[in-house]
Order: C-alpha cells, then sequence, then structure tokens
C-alpha cells in the first residue's frame, strides 16, 4: 500500500456530511449501483417470486452498459452509440440518442438531465425532455465509467486515466485528478471522499472538494470491479482473484479474500454482509466486520456484472445467460430466468419489477 499520510491527517480532520443524492427538483435522481455509495441496494420492492415477463425490448446492438430507471423512463446505452430511452410501463421506444461511441457507461439522471459517457470521449448532459444537450465535456479516452452525482456535481472518469468533477448545471471543470493508468471503474462517494480503482491495480480515495489524494492502495491486479462504501470501509475486487476490505480514512487493508477466479463484479452492503460474484462461477456473501464467508452459490458461467439488492433478495446474471434471484440471508435460489444471451450488466430494480438486459440487446422487465 502506498499511503499519502499527510493527507491522511487531512481526511480524518475534513470529513463533512455530504448528502449522497442530489435533491431533485424536476424528478428522481437515478444512477449505476442505485446511488452515490454503490451499495446496490435497491428500496424500491423487488419481485421475489418469478411472476411473468411483462415486456421485452430489442434494441439493434450489443449492450454492456446497465440499464437506469428515472421518473418512467428506462435509459439503456448500447454499442451503435445510441441511449435509448423506454417507456418503464409499456416497453416502447420513446426515443434515441446518437453519440459517436460505443456506450457502455451506465446514465445518472438528476433534475431532468441526463449524464451520459460515450466512447466518443464525451461526457454528455441531455436535456430529458427535449433531448437538447445542454453541455459536454471532452476528455482524452473512452468513457467507459459510470458517472456519479453529489450535491450538484458530476464526477466521471475516463479512460485518458483521469477522474473530473464539473458543475452539473454548467458543465465548468472544477478539478481533475490524473491516476496514470486507464479507469474503468465506476467512481463511489461517502462524505468528503471519492474511491475508485484502475487497470493498474491502484484503489484511489480522493478528496471530493479538492481533487487531493487522501490515500491509494496497491492490489497485484487490474481493478474492473467498481467500490461500495459504508462508514468505515471501502469493497472491491481485483483481477487478482481477491475481494479487498479496505479501511475508508487511512486506506489500511481490513481483509482479503481470495476466490478462484478474477473479481470483476462490483460488490453489494447489505444487512451487514457484502455481495460479489467471481469468475470461478460463484456468488458470495462475506460478513462486512471480518470476511467470514456466509453462502456461496453456484451458478453454471462466470460472473462479471455487479450484484444487486431489493427486498432481501440478491439480483445478478451470469454468463451462462441466467439471472439468479437469491434469499440475501441463506444464499438459496428463489427462481432465476433465462435470457437470450450472457448477462453482464446490474440489475435495476422498480415498482416491483427488475429490469436487465443480455449482451446480445434485449431488455428485460420481468415480475
Amino acid at each position: 500500500m502506498i499511503l499519502n499520510k499527510q493527507n491522511v491527517v487531512l481526511a480524518l480532520v475534513c470529513l463533512g456530511t455530504l448528502s449522497l443524492l442530489t435533491a431533485c427538483s424536476t424528478g428522481k435522481t437515478s444512477m449505476f449501483r442505485a446511488d452515490a455509495s454503490r451499495i446496490g441496494v435497491y428500496h424500491d420492492a423487488g419481485p421475489t417470486t418469478l411472476d411473468k415477463l411483462d415486456w421485452k425490448f430489442s434494441a439493434d446492438d450489443k449492450c454492456y452498459s446497465s440499464p437506469v430507471v428515472a421518473d418512467g423512463t428506462v435509459y439503456l446505452g448500447c454499442n451503435d452509440g445510441k441511449l435509448y430511452a423506454i417507456n418503464q410501463q409499456t416497453g416502447q421506444l420513446k426515443w434515441t440518442f446518437k453519440t459517436a461511441g460505443n456506450i457502455e457507461s451506465t446514465p445518472a439522471v438528476a433534475d431532468g438531465i441526463i449524464y451520459l459517457g460515450s466512447w466518443d470521449k464525451y461526457l454528455y448532459a441531455i436535456d430529458a425532455r427535449t433531448r437538447a444537450v445542454r453541455w459536454k465535456y471532452k476528455t482524452d479516452g473512452p468513457i467507459s465509467s459510470s458517472p456519479v452525482i453529489a450535491d450538484g456535481i458530476i464526477y466521471f472518469a475516463s479512460e485518458d486515466g483521469r477522474l473530473y468533477a464539473a458543475d452539473a448545471k454548467t458543465g465548468f471543470r472544477k478539478w481533475q485528478f490524473n491516476a496514470r493508468a486507464p479507469i474503468y471503474s465506476s467512481p463511489a462517494i461517502h462524505d468528503d471522499i471519492i474511491l475508485f480503482g484502475t487497470l493498474n491495480g491502484l484503489m484511489y480515495a480522493v478528496n471530493i472538494k479538492t481533487g487531493q489524494e487522501f490515500w491509494r492502495y496497491q492490489t497485484v491486479g487490474k481493478i474492473h470491479s467498481s467500490p461500495a462504501v459504508d462508514d468505515k470501509n471501502v469493497y472491491f475486487g481485483s483481477d487478482d482473484k481477491h475481494l479487498y476490505a479496505v479501511n475508508l480514512l487511512t486506506g489500511q487493508k481490513v481483509w482479503v479474500k481470495k476466490t478462484a477466479g478474477p473479481v470483476m463484479s462490483s460488490p453489494a452492503l447489505y444487512d451487514d454482509k457484502v455481495f460479489v460474484g467471481s469468475k470461478d462461477n460463484y456468488i458470495y456473501a462475506y460478513h462486512t466486520s471480518d470476511g467470514r464467508r456466509q453462502w456461496e452459490y453456484r451458478t453454471d458461467g462466470a460472473i462479471y456484472g455487479p450484484v444487486s439488492v431489493a427486498s432481501g433478495m440478491v439480483y445478478v446474471g451470469s454468463v451462462d445467460n441466467n439471472l439468479y434471484v437469491l434469499d440475501a440471508e441463506q444464499g438459496t435460489l428463489a427462481w432465476k430466468y433465462r435470457a437470450d444471451d450472457h448477462i453482464y450488466s446490474a440489475a435495476a430494480i422498480s415498482e416491483g419489477k427488475v429490469y436487465f438486459n443480455s449482451v446480445n440487446g434485449s431488455l428485460y422487465a420481468v415480475q
């Protein structure tokens, strides 16, 4: 671990009370992993038993982005460069917005604005009502990481190795942090700290107000996993086959657990447990305090996708084409739904339905 002691002291004294979600005057705030802490927990009720497929929408190209639901619309980005806006109730296409590159980043929606990253190197701020571009910000690399918004500031990372902070209304840059390695991991926020991983195996903690580094933690493998953070620790996977719990304030290792495959899945936090998938085909539940294993569940394919939680259930997709729904306490299978292709994305839960997509471009609403 590489530790900036001066910045750790600064972290201890300057942690404030930053709201994780921006207050929305014109609509719901929605983003990748449900909120800015990226814990993957949805407060809407999710289906605990399989009833039926409510609707299915087919995009024109492959989709690696995850769906996000806001104000009656499901948004999904795809490799044809389009953001699809789909009616949440009917599954009918409302409109599309075209960029000049693949969209693998999951959009964030706040105050009637959709914030969208593209492989054309731009972050877009799109008016959800008029589809007009309010502003766009050019980076020096494709954007695969998903943006996060808090207190009127949008934070986004690029494969150019930089994390950016910009005013959500104007796009005016507040600061940028150069991690000097491509960033696929989507940043998470807790109080005054923003956390993200890089492809050189470093997890960074950065001051959300100044863009100054608090600490960094070195793993052996690339970090594709997006961190999830609680009051004590940050949890994330690495391609070195480990799940890490690192102290939020000091950057010191709390515990580490080894799996039999790279951990590219993004973990979820619920009821004092951390849930994560691995390329070894297993979904794991560990106690957040000490890393004790609560349960494990074997699927028939690698788990790349992030884990979601709602109604005491764990939702996660596999490359065996199934969405699995497990009891969060026991790890027993409640139900599963077979899609038409691999599932790499995260499920979103809203109004009693679960929304998820396959690589093939099919978006499902199941209840």
